[in-house]
């Protein structure tokens, strides 16, 4: 053990000798090109003392770097996270001023903005050394978090001997992605604990396999596929009056989107009202990188507390401040981060010149996007996850969007997003192999909110959008060109946070005018009319007498599967093509237009058509089962809202040591069926039972 403990601490010495050398050779070079730069007196200097300067420079800039760097971070914490991101030359270049004033040898000076030059390329060439010896190490980057972890919890009464449960939620993969990618060998951990391996053999007697350590189970979302419904449910165990990713609601004329910071809060306020309880992690839990908490004490990068005022009790951005404040971090995903950048304008010019499709618009800030949730989002939220196990917090929900957001322009069976699967599961093992050095041993849960069905554009087959569309039932003018419907997703929102920009799209006013004009709005491939100058939800004798010709219109599209609308009549009807019109009562025995979309698409219609907040029609896109295809009404050729294809089939990974989820020929049908699955297995391990906060108990009494 000590010899083990000793090349550990040689390793570690050879390497930080190894980046010394490589910063002062850079230092002796920059020295040489720069001429507002100098290492040496007036008078000059043999080459000796000129590499002795370099030497006593470079020891000090990395020294400050380590040192000074994180008490810097610590005091930028009002700052916006990307606002940082601009300041560290400038930081930078302060801090290499600072070590060559106090140079042991007496020598160097440079003009300010020569040193933020200087600053920057030492810390790009200290930080690509590093990155070559350890910072890519994961066995080192986990025994510096257990060191960090340690200090800490000796501060602390100590863990309970109990399993905790680590929920890993991969946003986006579905069911069927997740079994492609284990038979293409993309994910060997997760390949790994599904499958039989080499066991013992026992005295004269043949090999026994190890049983698999994990069941994959699918389960099915309600109508509205997507994370603000799915993870509303599964965190805080209600998916009432959530008909979408974004509706209109007419009684306080207003535009909900889940990924909007101050809609997340208020959903997330219903749903506890609705409930009566804080959440699934309410008793020493930690909630990272989600759209809700949970009502977990430890938050990082949770959406539906960006909007408050900067606390104790708001930690949302924190965690990026609490990551980046190890230098050693900040190198890691700044390379990461600058690789994926230029590997998306590559692919996508690939795409581009190759004349892929289908195909969406990957230019503008999207490459940075798509960094930032591959990349900084991912590296910030495992490291979360990591520190919360080494601390033996009970139970800890994360969410990884990197293939969501991927998938969404290149398509959920790319090679893009293959990439991006591959590493996902090195998370999985990453996190695997820190809880063996854990405080108490953990139990890891992965699982989804939602799949994902390919297919084109609505408006890429039709040459018009479905607001288009819907101005022309309406007898409306059309513009001569489709307008683009812009896609709002999770990693967007996150980077809209971190800038503390509202988080709206285009044509997604948040009080929109309550004129006589429609108001369409986009959720995948499901869409939403409502008309804002009518108070109450329209019935299909309402909206024929006003527009004689809107439904039909839609029904009868080759885009479009069917339409829910409320009806005087049958309460509720399901239209179709050719005057298709079947009460939501008969859907059992008629299944009509909600035939191609499978099982319990006649139950998740009829739920939703339950909502206050439903809106007057609602529209789902046509489905081809052959191939799963879906038409967006965004721009995404990956996509998940409403009902057809492999969006509404998510997936449930988890240990065998829990109780099964659901009973043998059961199907998880829900996330709210979810929540009761994940609640259940913390009351087996003997952890914490959400109870009724008294937030929630004093607005219920009133």
């Amino acid at each position: 053990m000590g010899g083990v403990r000793w090349r550990r601490i040689a390793s570690q010495l050879g390497r930080s000798i190894a980046v010394w050398a490589v910063s002062t050779v850079t230092m002796l070079a920059l020295a040489a090109l720069l001429p507002d730069f100098q290492l040496q007196s007036a008078d000059g200097d043999s080459a000796t003392r000129i590499a002795v300067a370099a030497a006593c420079g470079a020891g000090a800039f990395g020294i400050l770097s380590a040192v000074v760097w994180p008490l810097l971070v610590r005091l930028l914490l009002l700052v916006p996270a990307f606002v940082l991101g601009l300041l560290v030359f400038f930081l930078n270049g302060s801090l290499l001023l600072l070590a060559l004033r106090i140079n042991p040898s007496g020598r160097g000076d440079a003009a300010p903005e020569t040193a933020v030059i200087v600053a920057a390329v030492m810390s790009a060439v200290a930080s690509a050394a590093g990155g070559a010896l350890a910072v890519r190490d994961d066995e080192a980057y986990r025994r510096r978090l257990h060191r960090l972890a340690t200090r800490s919890r000796r501060a602390h009464p100590p863990c309970p001997t109990a399993p905790g449960l680590v929920f890993v939620q991969l946003d986006g993969v579905g069911h069927d992605v997740l079994t492609d990618a284990v038979r293409k060998g993309l994910m060997p951990t997760v390949a790994r604990w599904l499958s039989t391996g080499a066991g013992t053999r026992p005295a004269g007697g043949r090999a026994r396999l190890a049983p698999p350590t994990h069941r994959l189970t699918p389960w099915r979302t309600d109508w509205s596929s997507q994370t603000g419904a799915s993870q509303l449910g599964i965190l805080h165990g209600s998916t009432f009056d959530v008909p979408a990713f974004r509706w209109y609601e007419k009684d306080r004329g207003e535009v909900m989107v889940c990924n909007r910071p101050t809609s997340a809060a208020e959903l997330q306020r219903r749903a506890m009202l609705h409930t009566g309880h804080g959440g699934l992690l309410t008793v020493d839990g930690a909630s990272r990188g989600n759209l809700f908490s949970g009502g977990a004490g430890e938050q990082a990068l949770v959406l539906s507390i960006a909007t408050r005022r900067r606390g104790r009790a708001n930690r949302s951005r924190a965690g990026y401040f609490a990551y980046f404040s190890d230098p050693a971090n900040a190198v890691r995903t700044a390379l990461s981060f600058v690789a994926e950048v230029a590997r998306e304008i590559g692919e996508s010019t690939r795409a581009r010149l190759s004349r892929q499709r289908p195909r969406v618009g990957r230019g503008g800030l999207y490459p940075f996007v798509r960094a930032f949730a591959t990349v900084v989002e991912r590296d910030v939220v495992v490291a979360a996850v990591m520190g919360d196990m080494l601390a033996g917090r009970t139970a800890v929900y994360a969410d990884l969007v990197a293939y969501d957001e991927v998938a969404h322009h290149s398509g959920p069976h790319s090679r893009d997003a293959e990439k991006v699967l591959r590493r996902l599961d090195r998370s999985l093992a990453l996190l695997e192999r820190v809880a063996e050095h854990a405080p108490r041993p953990y139990r890891i849960v992965v699982l989804s909110d939602h799949g994902q069905s390919p297919g084109e554009t609505f408006r890429a087959r039709y040459g018009l959008s479905l607001g288009d569309l819907v101005r022309a039932g309406c007898g409306l003018p059309v513009p001569r060109r489709a307008e683009r419907t812009h896609s709002g997703t999770e990693a967007r929102a996150a980077v809209r946070a971190a800038l503390r920009r509202p988080v709206e799209e285009k044509g997604e006013h948040h009080r929109p005018s309550r004129g006589s004009e429609p108001i369409v709005l986009a959720s995948g491939n499901l869409g939403l009319i409502s008309f804002p100058d009518v108070p109450h939800r329209m019935t299909k004798e309402e909206i024929d007498a006003r527009h004689p010709a809107l439904l039909s219109t839609l029904a009868n599209h080759p885009g479009i599967g069917f339409l829910l609308v409320r009806s005087e009549k049958h309460d509720g009807v399901v239209l179709g093509a050719h005057g298709a019109e079947i009460p939501l009562a008969g859907l059992d025995d008629e299944p009509g237009p909600l035939e191609r979309f499978g099982p319990g698409a006649a139950d998740a219609v009829r739920r939703t058509h339950s909502f206050p907040h439903t809106a007057d029609i609602m529209v789902n896109s046509a489905h081809d089962p052959a191939d799963g295809e879906v038409l967006a009404f965004e721009e995404q050729i990956g996509s998940h809202g409403g009902l057809g294809g492999a969006q509404s089939r998510p997936f449930l990974l988890s240990p065998h040591d829990l109780s099964a989820p659901a009973p043998d020929g059961e199907e998880l049908t829900g996330a709210e069926h979810v929540h009761r699955v994940l609640r259940r297995w913390l009351r087996e391990l003997n952890g914490p039972q959400v109870p009724l906060t008294a937030d929630v108990e004093e607005e219920r009494a009133a």
